[in-house]
């Protein structure tokens, strides 16, 4: 094929190209050159190398007529080099490994010196031939290297002179085995990480059946790894986590805070085991108010579980010795986004916000709250503390014997051999949060080598700082709830107690918010108005029921692992849904029998019990995991009898009545059987409870005695 850019031609390419003023013919060609003496010419006509042999003459040694017309031919045929074509060549040639980047330097240098010699008046074969002599090059592979950079500017030459079989990508010309690949891509991206070898042999084994295509294991995986990205491929197989390990962390500046202007809490488990006062040995949970700015942990709680009281405590300690924050980060756990710190937040979506709501502490206090991203450490600066509790504070010298490990596989050989007292294990942490903020040397961009300590210190005597008043300090030990006043003389009940005092009588039948010390239910109440407004006080009336909401929130956590057992239970006993019940039934439904040809119909009523034995029989009420208190209801049932007489039916009205005594002696923390308390749970859920229940609110004078 005629190329109109070659530099050597042989006698039958000349012919070919049918040039002006040259013959058409390859013995014409031959004849010419033996008269014009181009063999005579060492540097513009040479011996072909390879098979054949030959002669091959260059292209100056054509008639004039027949260079233009080559001339011609080449700017006719050269296309226009894209502007990006540049830009991806030296993309290429950075993707190349160091040694093929050496070998075109040195192809770059030879032709330099060619064009040098050129420069200095020597003809390009003369320049060529010293160069190969001088620089250790073959004048062969000199020619071929300068045909790379044909039309290429001087200063992209070194991006393509790299060895092409290195620099190109190799063309695709067929993509065998689609079946498998799309069958092997598909086992293996999954969230349940299935290892590639296991679905490379589930891939080949389902090809090889059906006779498809398939690529070795080590084919196969250079193809995925090639055809998936890497972010796509731990994404597929771990999620929202895996990608967000994906992206560098935010880097977010400290230095334009000030001491106390953004602070943040978040719970932490030690790895302790500790003994709890009523001999519970568990791991304590301390939450902590820390500040952003320097560093410091501010304050501090300790409790047996994640919990609102503890929050409030440790805010208070906050506000106490420090002062209102402006901003403050929470994690999004049920302790922070709770009504009694969080109600009345715009933000605040763990629940689900109610007109009624009333607002919380820090709604009432002004301070700005913000949510952190859940399930993500790095958005909590005081995660970074916690890491130092874990190993200064839980590893410490005097809970050896209590640390359990910080994983399961990680148990220490004296694992639970001994349990820390509580108020010991607070001492103990105590003195590691004040190491934590005095030690010397920390590297963050606000200390700069000095102490926590020091750069609050510093920050904070130079910042106006909020105080609360005296009635906002009123609210930081105190829960609260809304419940509706009595509609006749405006008393309220909560957990069990009643309060009550004069001036309620204004406000019978409205919903008031009442404010309470968690840890003394009998200490009275603090009533507002739902815009935060104080009423008044109550006192306490009547002093039963549960003192403490610690014990509240105990008993809630023994029925809900009852019910989760049994939930558990019946999954085992369950083992076909209803849909798989009633498939195939339909098939072998049976007709039903003809109707019988009766003349006389008699009522036929249900007989009357037997006299002495009651309609229902209930079973025994029986604990096995809890013996002292079977042993109370058993000493129970023997100072009360069964009825000499029978049972009578009860009214509807009589059930409301023994269903509201029944309420009223669990919320006074009196004992009752299990049978009793899934009688009262059926109950309440159906028609008859909420009409009579509907009756009793409307009409609280004549029922006042089922309210």
């Amino acid at each position: 094929m005629n190329d109109p850019s070659r530099i050597w031609w042989s006698a039958a390419e000349i012919a070919e190209a049918g040039l002006p003023d040259l013959p058409d013919t390859r013995r014409g060609v031959n004849d010419l050159a033996a008269r014009l003496g181009w063999r005579a010419d060492k540097a513009n006509a040479r011996r072909r190398a390879g098979r054949g042999g030959g002669w091959e003459y260059h292209w100056k040694l054509f008639p004039l007529a027949a260079q233009r017309a080559l001339s011609t031919q080449a700017a006719m045929e050269r296309r226009p080099v894209p502007a990006e074509s540049s830009d991806e060549a030296w993309a290429a040639f950075e993707a190349l490994p160091e040694r093929i980047k050496a070998r075109a330097r040195h192809r770059l240098a030879v032709l330099q010196m060619v064009e040098a010699l050129e420069r200095a008046g020597q003809s390009r074969s003369l320049a060529v031939g010293e160069a190969a002599r001088v620089l250790g090059a073959s004048e062969r592979a000199i020619w071929r290297w300068r045909a790379m950079v044909e039309g290429v500017p001087q200063a992209d030459w070194l991006a393509h002179l790299a060895p092409h079989y290195r620099r190109a990508s190799r063309p695709v010309t067929r993509r065998p085995a689609r079946e498998f690949m799309r069958r092997l891509k598909s086992d293996y991206l999954r969230l349940s990480q299935p290892s590639f070898s296991a679905c490379w042999r589930r891939a080949r084994r389902y090809c090889e059946a059906r006779g498809l295509d398939w690529l070795t294991e080590r084919t196969a995986r250079r193809r995925l790894e090639r055809e998936v990205p890497r972010v796509t491929r731990i994404f597929a197989r771990e999620g929202e986590a895996g990608l967000a390990r994906c992206f560098p962390p935010q880097i977010r500046s400290r230095a334009e805070m000030g001491a106390l202007e953004w602070v943040d809490a978040d719970f932490h488990k030690f790895d302790v085991f500790a003994r709890w006062p009523d001999g519970t040995i568990s791991r304590p949970q301390l939450v902590a108010f820390h500040d952003i700015y320097s560093g410091k942990v501010l304050s501090w709680r300790v409790d047996w579980s994640p919990n609102k009281v503890a929050v409030a405590a440790a805010w208070s300690d906050l506000v106490e010795d420090y002062g209102l924050p402006e901003h403050v980060l929470f994690d999004n756990g049920r302790e922070f986004a709770n009504k009694w710190m969080t109600g009345g937040a715009k933000t605040r979506f763990r629940f689900k916000l109610t007109e009624d709501e009333p607002l919380g502490i820090l709604a009432l206090c002004g301070v700005k709250i913000h949510w952190a991203t859940p399930a993500h450490g790095q958005a909590k600066p005081v995660e970074r503390a916690f890491r130092d509790f874990a190993d200064a504070i839980s590893r410490d010298p005097r809970f050896e014997g209590a640390w359990v490990g910080n994983r399961p596989s990680a148990k220490p050989e004296n694992y639970a051999s001994r349990a820390i007292d509580i108020e010991e294990f607070i001492r103990v942490v105590a003195d590691g949060i004040n190491e934590h903020n005095a030690r010397p040397g920390r590297r963050s961009e606000t200390a700069q080598g000095r102490s926590f300590d020091e750069t609050f210190a510093e920050s904070y005597a130079s910042r106006p700082i909020r105080r609360a008043s005296e009635m906002q300090k009123r609210l930081w030990l105190m829960g609260q709830e809304v419940r509706k006043l009595h509609a006749g003389h405006g008393r309220v009940t909560l957990m069990g107690n009643t309060y009550w005092a004069a001036w309620m009588n204004e406000y019978a039948g409205q919903k008031l918010v009442l404010r309470f010390d968690p840890e003394d239910l009998h200490a009275g109440l603090h009533i507002y108005d739902r815009a935060g407004q104080y009423l008044g006080f109550a006192p306490c009336e009547v002093a039963e029921g549960f003192g403490d909401a610690a014990a509240a929130r105990k008993l809630a956590a023994r029925r809900a692992r009852i019910r989760k057992a049994e939930r558990r239970l019946l999954e085992q006993h369950r083992e076909l849904s209803a849909a798989e019940l009633g498939q195939g039934m339909d098939e072998t439904a049976t007709d039903p029998a003809p109707l019988p040809a009766a003349k006389v119909v008699r009522g036929d009523f249900a007989a009357k019990p037997a006299a002495g034995g009651p309609l229902v029989r209930r079973p025994q009420w029986r604990d096995d995991e809890d013996p002292e208190e079977r042993a109370r209801v058993l000493e129970f049932q023997k100072r009360f009898k069964a009825p000499a007489e029978p049972v009578e039916e009860e009214t509807p009205r009589e059930r409301y009545a023994r269903a509201r005594d029944l309420e009223q002696r669990l919320e006074r923390g009196e004992a009752a059987g299990e049978a009793e308390a899934r009688w009262l749970e059926r109950y309440r859920t159906s028609a008859e409870y909420r009409a009579e229940k509907a009756l009793a609110d409307k009409f609280a004078g004549s029922f006042s005695g089922l309210r």
